[in-house]
């Protein structure tokens, strides 16, 4: 699976990544490079999270 990033440099030095698809994900880095693997580390996280939300409500059920 594929996402587009939003990589912009921060004013503080650094880099910001946002992930348009998936709301509320984002993360940072030193270089674009750290930036980037921080952003697929972001979007499996978020992923994983999405998934064990689901388990939780097909529990309920």
């Amino acid at each position: 699976m594929k996402f587009n990033v939003i990589l912009e440099e921060a004013d503080e030095g650094g880099y910001n990544v946002k992930v348009p698809a998936l709301d509320g994900c984002f993360t940072q880095g030193e270089t674009e490079e750290e930036a980037l693997k921080n952003a697929k580390e972001a979007i499996i996280c978020y992923l994983e999270g999405l998934e064990k939300v689901n388990q939780i409500k097909s529990m309920g059920e």
